[in-house]
């Protein structure tokens, strides 16, 4: 009862203490200045109103130093806070910041903090680039973009009750050398990289490929922690990054063969970007996909990439496919015991054909010969039927059937992946979090493994031992995951095993 009594006696004095403040403010003072005019160079004008939404204004005041930073308290809570014009008592009142600044062409990082909330905008209010419009401790945001010219700058603020603080800072971030739009030759790939999934933040060009093909595997590393990357001139992490790179390749005339491998997103261009052959612009494990053309003539090839968090790889591979009488009717693999793995194929037409490579790989993109088959018969127009049995199945194995005629001459199958018995995919689950608790399920026993939370931005937030056991395991997330988007990875000591990108209520 007592500690009711004080919680009331507190309240009604802070009350009152605002009735005081008010009640002076109006026998007293007048507000100055006008809130539509914007501050100049480097020096903001803050417009002050009581009330959380702009309500009453009582005048204003200036802020921020050579570089237009500032970090301002407004004199502690429930007190009052002199202004040119009415002092505003320190609960439940708002500022709106105004400032016309000219930026010199380049990439800056701007970070806003605020307790309680607060909205950046670039172009007068018409927008808000940073947008933290609700109840919260102090926090702050970063915001990056390439700036050049002048911007009416307007950052808004609220105090609800208790402490309160706004800050402002820029900084200017690296900016890559090097013209974006420009494309390598000779198989000489120009790879841009951008901090951002979407190509945000341009950082510097690599190169890859090289005189006598075009094809590349690119691991930039990563898991559960960032990889500083080296470019042209500016670096990149590799938590949550892009890269587009550009060819202009002229191709005889031809059957080729393309595969593309990523985690996470990726995806092909012939014409420059207008089209994409291939398209897997997900969140993903590692994995490839094939396309199958004729093609002639001068291509600008674009192969673009993003990495959400965990592993970062990306691959290329160009084959030329020679064109032999020899005709695959089918092709397909299917496992039909643990370990085991049935490969069965048919051919038409067979015109002076030697014999059959079967090849296997764990990538997609790199293979070994396990099998040579002759053929039945090197000049029939009847369908002949051929098989064979891999025991060697562990795990996502590729195979791939290599044709080869009397000449020497050879032609390549479509690529077939299949996955063995034993499942090790890891499920996470729910993608919508209203509990705390998210659940880690996996279909073999997980060993020594923990799950780890991160924010957007790749920062360690929570973690948590997993037990050696198979089935659902749950994971709570702890106090420092607030409402927002966040990335769950279970991690072993082999590296990343399942990624999930939640939304927390």
């Amino acid at each position: 009862m007592k500690k009711l009594y004080n919680i009331f006696v507190l309240a009604l004095t802070a009350t009152f203490s605002m009735l005081m403040v008010n009640n002076t403010q109006a026998q007293s003072c007048t507000p100055q200045g006008n809130p539509a005019v914007y501050g100049s160079g480097n020096t903001w004008i803050g417009y002050l109103y009581q009330g959380k939404n702009f309500n009453t204004y009582k005048g204003y005041i200036s802020e921020g130093n050579s570089n237009a930073l500032f970090d301002e308290n407004f004199s502690g809570s429930q007190t009052s806070f002199a202004t040119n014009g009415c002092p505003v008592y320190t609960d439940t009142f708002s500022v709106r910041f105004r400032l016309t600044k000219t930026f010199t062409a380049a990439n800056y990082a701007i970070t806003v903090g605020g307790d309680d909330g607060y909205r950046l905008s670039l172009d007068g209010g018409a927008t808000w680039v940073i947008n933290r419009w609700n109840d919260q401790s102090y926090t702050t945001t970063t915001y990056n973009i390439y700036l050049n010219g002048s911007y009416n700058m307007v950052l808004e603020f609220y105090e609800n009750f208790g402490d309160n603080r706004i800050s402002f800072s820029t900084s200017v971030i690296c900016t890559g050398n090097g013209n974006p739009a420009e494309y390598g030759t000779n198989n000489t790939w120009i790879g841009y990289l951008y901090q951002g999934m979407n190509f945000e933040t341009y950082r510097g060009y690599i190169n890859k490929g090289g005189s006598n093909n075009p094809n590349f595997d690119e691991n930039y590393g990563g898991g559960s922690t960032a990889v500083t990357v080296n470019t042209s001139n500016c670096s990149i992490q590799t938590q949550n990054f892009s890269a587009r790179y550009r060819l202009q390749k002229t191709l005889a005339a031809g059957t080729y063969m393309i595969t593309v491998g990523g985690d996470d997103g990726y995806r092909l261009s012939l014409d420059g970007g207008a089209t994409w052959v291939i398209n897997k612009w997900n969140d993903q494990s590692y994995g490839i996909t094939t396309y199958t053309a004729s093609l002639s003539g001068s291509y600008n090839i674009v192969l673009e990439y993003y990495q959400n968090g965990g592993f970062a790889r990306i691959a290329f591979n160009m084959t030329t496919l020679s064109t032999l009488p020899v005709k695959l009717a089918s092709f397909a693999a299917n496992i039909t015991a643990p370990g085991k793995a049935q490969l069965n194929w048919t051919i038409t037409n067979a015109i002076n054909l030697k014999n059959f490579t079967l090849q296997r790989g764990t990538d997609g993109l790199n293979f070994k010969n396990i099998q040579t088959v002759a053929a039945q018969n090197s000049n029939s127009n009847l369908q002949q039927y051929y098989s064979y049995t891999d025991q060697q199945i562990s795990g996502s194995v590729y195979y791939r059937l290599v044709m080869t005629d009397l000449d020497g001459a050879i032609t390549y199958s479509e690529i077939l992946r299949v996955q063995g018995a034993v499942s090790n995919e890891i499920k996470i689950y729910p993608a919508l979090v209203e509990s705390n608790n998210v659940y880690i399920e996996s279909g073999k026993a997980i060993n020594h493994a923990k799950a780890v939370i991160f924010d957007m931005n790749g920062k360690k937030l929570a973690e948590q031992q997993l037990q050696n056991a198979q089935g659902a395991q749950q994971v709570i997330l702890g106090n420092n995951v607030k409402s927002g988007t966040y990335l769950v990875s279970v991690i072993d000591s082999d590296g990343l095993l399942a990624k999930q990108i939640i939304f927390v209520k």
